[in-house]
């Protein structure tokens, strides 16, 4: 079963054509990686993902439905954004209570996520701050708790490591495998290749709005060597490496 679908997506801004007839489905069980440069469309795809945008052409279903047209579908999804945005004005402890409540969760069930979940990216002695007053890496964990409090079946990250120390980011890893053993989907877009190479059963490289390869992490590195790194594979695939090779003789002559 696919829980998140792409059929032919296509996204305009303007004179920008985002996303160029992009397909990717997620099943359970699964993490599918999305990786590629800046304004290859990363963002894009989880926006029309989570319903907050509407594609111009093309289809996608999210756990069966429309997520624009059907917006309650939100409610069974975490959803971490690239730039995080929290109620500055509330203290950590009342943010989680606020969205225990708006979540519907059984009371016993969200103290006791929040506790853990807390606990295990260290903010319990953050609980009575004004997340006005947090740190970038503090609001970034945060974020997390907030995605994973109501247990979702499906999660969406947009550059989770960002802020993180490796302390949380291992913490981070562990719970998405975890996820992944019981049934739950996690599609995460990244630019860190080692994370997607540990941790992702697929991916899909984004170049200029369109899917330049896809599969398994192996079957991608294949298209150019099996002896590659997904770095490398990345770098040729969207024909930077070149580029590379020509800064980094700049480097050697200059410096």
């Amino acid at each position: 079963m696919s829980v998140v679908e792409a059929r032919d997506v296509f996204k305009r801004f303007g004179e920008v054509e985002a996303l160029r007839g992009v397909s990717l489905r997620a099943g359970e069980g699964e993490i599918v990686g999305i990786l590629g440069p800046n304004a290859s469309g990363k963002t894009t795809l989880l926006k029309l993902f989570m319903g907050f945008i509407r594609p111009d052409g093309g289809e996608i279903r999210v756990l069966g439905r429309d997520p624009f047209s059907d917006p309650s579908v939100r409610s069974e999804v975490g959803y971490v954004p690239e730039e995080v945005l929290l109620y500055d004005s509330l203290t950590v402890r009342e943010f989680l209570y606020f969205l225990g409540r708006m979540r519907r969760m059984n009371p016993n069930r969200y103290v006791e996520r929040a506790r853990v979940l807390t606990t295990v990216f260290e903010m319990e002695d953050k609980l009575e701050c004004l997340i006005g007053s947090l740190s970038r890496g503090d609001r970034q964990r945060l974020a997390l708790v907030a995605a994973l409090l109501h247990e979702p079946r499906l999660l969406i990250l947009d550059e989770p490591l960002m802020g993180l120390d490796p302390v949380a980011a291992r913490v981070l890893k562990e719970i998405l495998m975890d996820m992944r053993g019981r049934g739950r989907t996690i599609i995460l877009s990244t630019h860190i290749l080692e994370l997607a190479e540990a941790l992702c059963d697929r991916i899909y490289l984004l170049h200029e709005g369109r899917v330049i390869a896809e599969g398994p992490v192996g079957s991608v590195k294949e298209v150019l060597g099996g002896d590659k790194s997904l770095e490398e594979v990345f770098l040729a695939l969207t024909e930077k490496d070149e580029v590379l090779r020509n800064l980094i003789r700049v480097l050697e002559e200059e410096l």
